[in-house]
């Protein structure tokens, strides 16, 4: 089979869905599934709505058509705030969208009245993470004038974390947003059908917490594809973490120094890089490099380092596993190099099982 190519096991996706909807289920919180990793493949969306995902969230408006287009039937999100440039797009092709901007908001409310739409709304406060949000002093304002826009449902609050900041969504997080929530239901006299704790990062909050206050939804991507938290990126017990494997083809095997020599000035990546003197080695190049995949994010499976890389080469030190020419490497990927990976037009995605 043509590489480089990323073997996906649909069934170990399935899996871990299955077994993150029962374990936040317990405490009667929603997954909403986050498919901006596999850049909306109708495919690998599908597997998540067969196992009980109901809504999709991408952070591009072109991955939602895509799904749209595949045929699979959700509720569709868009997980990053419109651009003014797509309001209109998002009115027409999203259910729900997050937001923190009155002009944004209200250019949503103009289209939505344009097509007949009642587009709904969660607006995301600021929390710590600093990335996209509300603070929570300017949360009423908003609320208030938000409740007033036509065509728009103000359905929910949600909060960012380990993002940006890398903050830990822990409890006191977690109570300040319920806390929140109840002050708007109060204030404005209105129910709220969404609270939006987090994401992948929310697994040892929710272990750890006797209750969980009003939070009912998490935005899940990295646990269900990786089978792990994203705060320590520590595997989940009953999971699969290797439900993604980068296969990529060695297309040269020579004995050859160590160091390079010659005059050194910067190389491909713009580095005046250092080299030990190891004598010769068997080194091998691959037909995959930094234009293809974050190269710090992939850890092979054969006996064998990674010696560096240009944008179209991965150099391997192949003395030990002493692989020939057409044969193949395979590499466990970390987020990072897995969402550059499913997001290029250039390596093949074969869906197994």
């Amino acid at each position: 089979m043509r590489t480089p190519r990323i073997d996906i096991d649909i069934r170990k996706i399935a899996h871990n869905t299955q077994q993150l909807k029962k374990f936040y289920g317990t405490k009667k919180i929603e997954i909403t599934g986050v498919t901006k990793l596999i850049g909306g493949n109708p495919k690998i969306a599908t597997v998540l709505v067969d196992n009980g995902i109901q809504i999709l969230a991408d952070s591009r408006i072109e991955n939602i058509k895509r799904m749209i287009k595949g045929g699979v039937q959700a509720q569709y999100l868009l997980l990053r705030t419109p651009s003014l440039s797509q309001v209109e797009e998002v009115v027409i092709y999203t259910d729900i969208s997050l937001n923190s901007e009155l002009k944004i908001l209200k250019e949503l409310s103009k289209y939505a009245v344009i097509h007949h739409i009642i587009h709904k709304v969660v607006l995301m406060v600021e929390l710590g993470d600093l990335r996209e949000g509300i603070m929570p002093l300017e949360i009423d304002n908003t609320v208030k004038e938000v409740l007033e826009l036509k065509g728009i449902n103000f359905i929910g609050i949600g909060s960012n974390f380990a993002c940006y900041g890398g903050i830990s969504p822990d409890i006191n997080k977690m109570n300040e947003l319920s806390s929140i929530a109840i002050h708007l239901e109060n204030k404005f006299k209105i129910s709220l059908t969404i609270i939006s704790g987090g994401n992948s990062a929310n697994y040892n909050w929710f272990q750890s917490s006797k209750s969980i206050g009003r939070i009912n939804n998490l935005r899940l991507g990295e646990s269900i594809f990786l089978g792990r938290e994203a705060l320590c990126r520590k595997a989940i017990p009953n999971l699969f973490t290797d439900a993604f494997t980068l296969v990529a083809e060695i297309i040269e095997t020579k004995i050859k120094p160590s160091k390079p020599y010659g005059e050194v000035h910067q190389n491909a990546n713009g580095k005046i890089k250092k080299f030990k003197d190891k004598g010769e080695m068997n080194r091998g190049i691959l037909a995959i490099g930094r234009q293809d995949v974050a190269v710090s994010g992939i850890m092979p499976k054969q006996n064998l380092s990674i010696l560096g890389a240009s944008s179209d080469h991965i150099v391997i030190d192949n003395t030990k596993s002493n692989l020939k020419v057409g044969d193949t490497v395979e590499f466990s990927l970390k987020y990072k190099a897995l969402l550059r990976v499913l997001n290029s037009s250039d390596i093949t995605k074969n869906l197994i099982n």
